[in-house]
Parts: structure tokens; sequence; C-alpha cells
């Protein structure tokens, strides 16, 4: 059984606030943060969740994840959230959350060392950029402490024009971080491309433009996901193709 550790707790300063980044260590920890993403994702965004419980985000893949998560200390509360799901887990419960919507046949060789990251996101009242700062910064420990070598998820775009931005947006990034054909995957319900305007000058939404300036590789085409009406890209980071600056800003140091 691999052996999990915990990133430690870093403190950072928010218009005067005082945020930890950790693991949850706990159900009520684990609790607060699907209350969380159920109302970033359900009651802000409109995503259709198959949830049991009113008012929380869960579904099977949820007790054989690690959950990230930001404390505001003052006001005891978690502002943000990332579920991460290790080699091992994902054996488990029989696959990663991602195989919904791509074929990662061609990654097969890397599930050794393969960690899914999922349900990001950040309290409305702590969008400033420190919340996701101390979110990378505690994955990228997690990854370091633990040997694991690749992070995978899906960066989703809006589908609120019907597709047009996240077409022209994956026209425009393939030119530029496409990953090597041998590590591309393969969507399950594809976005429409040739049936959507290409030539739309969009922008990467803040997170996915992170992910690239850290060193990401987008994997094939972006999948339509129906329940959270956005267009997924596969997103691909070898720890190893990191950005110095990011990997000196959030481990100080680049292994």
């Amino acid at each position: 059984m691999l052996k999990h550790s915990q990133p430690r707790r870093e403190p950072a300063s928010d218009k005067g606030r005082k945020l930890h980044v950790g693991l949850a260590t706990c159900e009520t920890e684990i609790l607060e943060a699907q209350k969380l993403r159920y109302r970033v994702f359900a009651e802000e965004m409109g995503a259709r969740l198959a949830t049991r419980t009113p008012g929380v985000d869960r579904d099977i893949y949820d007790p054989h994840c690690e959950h990230l998560i930001v404390r505001d200390e003052d006001a005891g509360r978690i502002v943000g959230t990332y579920r991460i799901l290790s080699p091992a887990a994902a054996r488990r419960v029989g696959g990663y959350y991602t195989e919904n919507e791509f074929d990662l046949t061609r990654l097969q060789h890397l599930r050794g060392s393969l960690v899914e990251i999922g349900r990001s996101c950040i309290d409305a009242d702590y969008r400033s950029g420190a919340v996701i700062a101390l979110l990378w910064s505690g994955l990228a420990r997690y990854m370091r402490d633990n040997g694991y070598q690749h992070l995978i998820g899906c960066a989703s775009v809006s589908m609120a024009d019907g597709g047009h931005a996240a077409a022209s947006l994956y026209n425009r990034l393939r030119s530029t971080h496409l990953a090597p054909l041998e590590y591309h995957v393969f969507p399950r319900c594809p976005l429409p491309l040739a049936l959507l305007r290409g030539d739309l000058g969009a922008e990467p939404p803040p997170l996915l433009k992170g992910y690239l300036r850290a060193g990401a590789w987008i994997c094939g085409e972006p999948a339509w996901d129906p329940d959270f009406n956005t267009a997924d890209l596969p997103v691909l980071m070898p720890m190893n193709k990191v950005d110095d600056r990011y990997a000196r800003h959030f481990l100080g140091h680049k292994d």
C-alpha cells in the first residue's frame, strides 16, 4: 500500500485572511468541501449533479479520494478544494473519473504514477489568487512527497455560447500545447468541432491558463459534458516538465 503524506499546512495572507492548505483529516472537513462544491457547481454554474444528499456534491469516487482543502482559520470555513485520486485508489474504484469522458488507452503505461485531480472550486468571496496558489502548492508537495510523476484532469470551458469559444480555444492551443501523439486520448462524446466556429479570440479560463503556464499538455480534442454544460479539455502535466519558475515558487526547488 502506497503511503500518502499530507502536504504541510502553509499560511498565506489574502486581504488579512489567515489561510492554510492541507489534506482533509476527518469526515466533517470532507463534507464541508463537498458542500462548497455543490454551491459552486450546482447553484452558481447550474450543473446537474447526481447526488443523493441535497446540497452535497458526492459521487462514487469521493470515498476513494483524498481531499485537498484551503481553510480560512479566522472564519472557520473551507474556501477552496481539489479532490485527488491516487493510482492505487483508481485501481480500487475501477478507473479514473476522466475515463468517463475519454479513452485513456495510450496512457496505460503511466498508470503507476498517474494522479487525477478534479472538482476544483473556490468560494466566490476568495477568488483573488491566494487560494488557488495554495491549492497548487499543496498538489505539488503531494506529488513530490509521494513520488508521483504525472497529473491528469479535465479543464472545463463554458458552453454558454453553444461551444464556439471552446472550439476556437482548442484550435489555438493545439498548435502550441498539444501533447506528443503517444499521449493522445479520445473523447467519448466529442465536441462537434466541424460544426462550430473555430476562429474566435477565446481566452483560456484562469485555471487552464495556469496549467499551461506551468507546462501542461492538451492531450486531444475536447469532450462535451452535458451535466455541467462544459467542453472538457484533457490535460496532462508531467512533473519533470513543470516550468522552473513554478517549481521554485511552489516547492522552493526542482527535483
